[in-house]
């Protein structure tokens, strides 16, 4: 299994995509996957006249570090929120799938949506499925042109309270089968399932329609995102699942909050007016933060003797 990460790593300590390449390769990692979360803007530079150019920047910046791109984030937002923004997140999607077309990637990680109109009910679970097909058969003509999967990611009640969501491999599963498209798999992500308290039995009821990972731990009462061994994640269950699963992707991290900014989402950093010398964490120190998670991203696979370059 081979080590990756995000370049949102970097995502409060560069201005730019290709600087944040750069601090990830420079800590050693060979596999890039590109975080185009924040896409949902008209001033988006990937939606200036020069996006490709912009795309191949990103190319040749991984190139000079002997680095590829495997793996992206789209654009966020709520696909089954209809209101003025939907159309530019549908438009910003298309882009993120057309930017991976140019570099190679072959798989992009998409939030489906969230409202209170579907619960955990057998129902609220059939609508939630056709709803979200609707915003998917908008992307599928540009994923089959592009040949990019389009892959759906499991969250936590902890940040979707009644709403309806993926929280189990099982419905994954379940909701990949209801699609029916070649084109359509799943991301695990450790952390949110760390809150929800199991990975072992998701894991291997995705099987082979497990094509990504994002790789985060927490304390097990929020979503948090930090490296492991930070949190409460039992590396070991994660392990064997992803083993017994038959998993042949990526092992990629999504631990982007270990240092966190001091407007972080989930909770603002304590602030004394008179003094904020020390309200942000440096670049140096980021840099640090992501050559120990290559370090103890290569000692989990070591372990399981799964460790590739």
């Amino acid at each position: 299994m081979k080590l990756a990460t995000t370049t949102s790593d970097f995502l409060h300590f560069c201005d730019n995509d290709p600087d944040r390449v750069t601090e990830v390769a420079r800590a050693g990692f060979k596999h890039i996957d590109l975080n185009l979360y924040d896409g949902i803007c008209p001033e988006w530079i990937y939606f200036s006249e020069g996006w490709k150019d912009e795309v191949a920047r990103l190319r040749e910046r991984a190139d000079a570090f002997g680095a590829d791109f495997v793996q992206a984030h789209s654009p966020g937002g709520n696909p089954l929120d209809f209101g003025e923004k939907y159309e530019l997140l549908v438009r910003s999607t298309i882009r993120s799938i057309e930017i991976c077309a140019e570099l190679g990637i072959k798989n992009t990680v998409f939030h489906t949506g969230y409202s209170d109109a579907f619960g955990y009910t057998p129902e609220g679970k059939r609508g939630y499925f056709e709803e979200n097909m609707k915003f998917i058969r908008r992307l599928l003509p540009t994923a089959e042109r592009c040949g990019v999967t389009l892959l759906i990611e499991n969250s936590t009640r902890a940040n979707m309270k009644d709403k309806y969501f993926f929280l189990t491999g099982e419905d994954m599963a379940e909701f990949i089968e209801f699609a029916s498209h070649p084109l359509i798999g799943a991301c695990w992500d450790t952390g949110h399932a760390n809150v929800e308290g199991h990975q072992y039995g998701d894991l291997v009821a995705l099987g082979d329609k497990l094509r990504g990972l994002h790789v985060n731990d927490n304390r097990s009462k929020r979503d948090e995102h930090m490296m492991p061994y930070m949190g409460s994640l039992s590396v070991d269950e994660l392990m064997c699942g992803l083993i017994d699963s038959g998993y042949k992707g990526y092992f990629t991290f999504e631990s982007s909050s270990t240092l966190i900014p001091p407007r972080y989402w989930l909770s603002k950093r304590h602030t004394f007016e008179r003094d904020t010398r020390c309200l942000r964490p440096t670049l140096e120190m980021a840099r640090l933060t992501e050559r120990l998670m290559y370090e103890i991203g290569k000692h989990i696979l070591s372990q399981y003797n799964c460790f590739e370059e």
